[in-house]
């Protein structure tokens, strides 16, 4: 019996392209000490720290814990969707490592895709963890599996918006600048984005600008679901048109090198 070998010259499937990428970027996500720290650490110390300096930040009325914690739940997903990937990116882009990946059949959109199913792994763990320390503290979310959800999907959506922004920075700016403008964007985001101080604590005029925000949404829509309500569809709105801006403008005008 002869074996006729028939090569199958072309690029692999695009789901496939996806998977790999993702677990690339995943790996090289967990390695990066500094990221780690900015993305885990640092939340962590968030939640413990405001939990026990009671009177040091007004969160408004109802137990602090459970006002907290789904403030840091969001800037999670902000510090590792949108800062680490904008900075990390920004770096593979100076040191050549993205010029090489465009010499690939690696679509820009199989780029987005992947750098989001990496930071869909890593804040798995993160969420887990940050879960597991809150209820420690006495944190008591409400909604039952119907919350659990809609934090799911507010996640989902926050962390395609976040990777979105992140890439349209870090694919046209120079890595230095995006290190500076990520991380000052970051820092604005976390004092006046609605993060961890729930909107009724800020100016009345500032409000509406601040229900806008990404983080604004994704922030008080955790809040929400977390204490038994519905899921907000004008906070999955705000997130889902941020997604698609941001991925529309990342696809188009993000350069390899």
């Amino acid at each position: 019996m002869t074996l006729v070998f028939t090569p199958r010259p072309g690029s692999a499937p695009l789901t496939s392209m996806v998977a790999a990428q993702a677990r690339m970027e995943a790996r090289l996500l967990l390695r990066n000490g500094e990221q780690l720290l900015l993305a885990l650490v640092i939340p962590v110390l968030v939640l413990v720290g405001l939990q026990q300096a009671d009177g040091l930040l007004d969160l408004g009325p109802g137990r602090r814990i459970d006002v907290l914690t789904p403030g840091v739940l969001a800037l999670v997903v902000l510090s590792t969707g949108f800062t680490s990937v904008a900075i990390s990116t920004g770096f593979e882009r100076r040191h050549g490592l993205l010029k090489r990946l465009g010499a690939t059949p690696l679509p820009r959109s199989a780029l987005l895709a992947g750098k989001v199913g990496a930071v869909l792994i890593v804040e798995a763990f993160q969420l887990t963890l940050i879960s597991a320390i809150a209820l420690g503290l006495g944190w008591q979310p409400r909604g039952g599996v119907q919350a659990l959800l809609s934090v799911v999907g507010l996640v989902l959506a926050g962390t395609a918006a976040f990777v979105g922004l992140a890439l349209l920075m870090a694919g046209t700016l120079r890595a230095d600048t995006t290190l500076a403008a990520a991380n000052l964007v970051h820092l604005l985001l976390l004092a006046g984005g609605g993060v961890i101080v729930p909107f009724d604590r800020y100016p009345a005029s500032v409000q509406p600008v601040m229900e806008l925000l990404p983080t604004g949404a994704l922030a008080e829509g955790l809040r929400d679901v977390l204490d038994g309500a519905a899921v907000g569809l004008g906070h999955v709105a705000i997130l889902l048109a941020w997604t698609v801006v941001a991925a529309t403008l990342a696809a188009r005008t993000f350069r390899w090198e």
